[in-house]
């Protein structure tokens, strides 16, 4: 998967930012907290892709992405579909809940990742770099449809954190 250069070039800007402006007295951040990525995964409901997403990426990627989802109309819990979903990859989806974008502070993440089928307003395009996913949302839909679905996120999850590991590490 290739990305733009909107991601790496985020992420250099980022990086230098970090060195000329930190104080040199300070310790050097820790590691882990250096090297991840802030992560918000946004689908119209965080009922079910975005929750996925994040449970994908907290699950098998902490390394590199610190992930948090959110809704434009948060549909208030998590179905049992999704849950049911993501236990068949050994994926738990405990203290998830469904939560709008109103509990966070969008800029503070370095990427969006947009599954809503909604544009971001430009000014927020301007200050995060956003990510579009066309995926399909299976609320509501049959098992095999909850299947194909988490499937096709829990590659997309991969792609993303490979490609944030090959950028980090090339910083």
């Amino acid at each position: 998967m290739v990305f733009s250069g909107t991601v790496v070039e985020a992420l250099s800007r980022r990086f230098l930012d970090f060195m000329r402006f930190r104080n040199p007295v300070e310790p050097p951040p820790q590691p882990e907290a250096a090297d991840r990525v802030r992560v918000l995964f946004l689908c119209l409901g965080n009922a079910c892709r975005s929750q996925m997403a994040e449970a994908f990426a907290k699950g098998l990627y902490a390394d590199i992405i610190e992930a948090e989802s959110a809704g434009i109309s948060p549909l208030g819990y998590v179905p049992e579909e999704t849950v049911a979903t993501m236990s068949e990859k050994q994926i738990e989806m405990q203290g998830h809940s469904s939560k709008g974008l109103n509990a966070f502070d969008v800029r503070s993440f370095d990427i969006i990742v947009n599954m809503s089928g909604f544009p971001f307003p430009p000014s927020i395009q301007k200050a995060v770099t956003i990510l579009e996913w066309d995926v399909d949302d299976p609320f509501t839909g049959s098992d095999r449809k909850y299947r194909k679905v988490r499937d096709d996120i829990e590659k997309r999850v991969k792609e993303l954190a490979m490609e944030l590991r090959r950028q980090v590490a090339s910083v």
